[in-house]
């Protein structure tokens, strides 16, 4: 096997392809303006911005942090991606988006992988605590996912954006959003994904 061959079989295609569309999307800044999550252009029928909101990144430093986990993960879930993955990958960003508009309606700009990267952090981890019920690492990463969770809305009350700064001083952590991928994990969990990502 040729290293072409090698590269094509265990690169996350789907992965690197929203990868790349945010790195598109956070070099043309007027895409930026199109594209953002926006509640008043939803409600205004720009229904897209339900998806295409969670490519908008606000800086490059919050770009690296979500697209570089996004990619990590990606490489993690490897060969267990099934082929339900692309639709999961479709449905997660307007699952998070649209609960964030019903349940959120004050936050009116919204922009990240970061509810995606945590949704399949949660997904990731939860596969493997499943496998090994001893194994300390998935639970911890659970309990810090938890406590951040925690902190966000009691101490910091989605205020600034943590280690990672915004490029807008108006921009603050989206609890809400982080709180329905949590939601979306179980979810994935629930309907026998865990299983059959295995």
């Amino acid at each position: 096997m040729n290293f072409c061959s090698w590269v094509a079989r265990k690169l996350p295609w789907v992965f690197v392809t929203v990868a790349l569309l945010a790195l598109v999307v956070q070099c043309h800044a007027a895409w930026r303006a199109i594209l953002l999550y926006d509640h008043a252009a939803i409600a205004g029928g720009q229904w897209w911005r339900l998806w295409t909101g969670h490519l908008v990144h606000f800086g490059w430093p919050h770009f690296v942090a979500d697209v570089g986990l996004f990619l990590i993960l990606g490489f993690m879930l490897g060969g267990k991606q099934t082929r339900l993955f692309p639709m999961v990958l479709l449905l997660l960003p307007a699952v998070i988006s649209g609960a964030v508009y019903f349940f959120a309606p004050r936050m009116s700009r919204y922009g990240g992988l970061s509810a995606v990267d945590l949704t399949l952090l949660l997904f990731v981890a939860g596969q493997g605590w499943q496998h090994n019920w001893k194994d300390w690492f998935w639970p911890a990463v659970l309990v810090v996912y938890v406590g951040e969770i925690v902190l966000e809305s009691t101490v910091g009350q989605g205020r600034g954006g943590g280690m990672i700064r915004f490029d807008d001083p108006e921009i603050h952590v989206a609890t809400s959003a982080h709180i329905a991928a949590a939601a979306c994990a179980l979810l994935m969990f629930a309907g026998g994904l865990g299983k059959r990502a295995k």
